[in-house]
């Protein structure tokens, strides 16, 4: 966990605390101890759940700078991820985790329940649903994904939960720029505005990684989303 805490400073230049370690010492523990009898996650090894989850995680920091989010949610979190290592990041912060995969979305109650998690929501539900209600439709300062669709049908899940004035943060691999620009049309339709991309490197990975940052700069035509399945099958062009 040393190695682990010198990393995220070099990284995003956050001094973690002797209790967010031990948080993400449980944290880490459950997850490989889950994933022994359910497929949470396919990274197995120590290493490599504190590289490739937790430090990854951990650089969406770099998008907020020094405004981080109120309220924050993370669709298609699977394990909790980057949502509920942002929360040991930001013990303030108002987090929503969206997961339709009912086992994942358990694990993600149970970490919240055994680090006693304050204001933090777990939702078994697809986002073009939340998009809808009342309840989320742009009730959040940011809406987070990680590896969940291509850029066209993922700005449909999450432009419609952000706020007018918040953020869209895509966290993606090497296709980022090219997904970037070519849904640049679908950003716009959808209220948005590509703002930035950040380029990240993680040790001892190969692959290049971006934080793609779009700008809420418009409310959402209220036909999107649309219906639950319609954005992957005809994504936005």
């Amino acid at each position: 966990m040393n190695k682990l805490a010198e990393q995220v400073f070099l990284q995003v230049g956050l001094r973690l605390t002797r209790a967010q370690l031990s948080a993400l010492r449980h944290y880490e523990q459950e997850l490989l101890d889950w994933n022994t009898r359910f497929n949470l996650t396919a990274i197995r090894d120590v290493d490599e759940v504190r590289t490739k989850h937790f430090l990854d995680s951990f650089t969406c920091l770099l998008a907020f700078r020094e405004n981080p989010p109120g309220r924050l949610i993370d669709v298609g979190t699977g394990a909790g991820l980057p949502g509920l290592a942002l929360k040991i990041a930001l013990p303030n912060l108002q987090l929503t985790l969206v997961e339709s995969v009912g086992k994942k979305a358990e694990f993600c109650r149970h970490i919240v329940q055994t680090l006693r998690m304050e204001n933090v929501q777990v939702i078994q539900e697809r986002a073009e649903a939340l998009g809808q209600s009342l309840d989320y439709r742009e009730q959040y300062d940011c809406a987070v994904a990680r590896a969940v669709a291509s850029m066209p049908v993922l700005a449909e899940y999450l432009l419609p939960l952000v706020k007018v004035n918040g953020l869209m943060l895509a966290m993606k691999g090497e296709s980022g720029p090219a997904e970037a620009h070519g849904a640049e049309r679908a950003i716009r339709l959808l209220g948005g505005h590509l703002r930035q991309l950040i380029p990240l490197t993680l040790p001892g990975v190969v692959e290049e990684r971006y934080l793609i940052l779009v700008d809420k700069i418009a409310a959402t035509p209220p036909v999107y989303p649309r219906r639950v399945g319609v954005p992957s099958k005809r994504p936005l062009s």
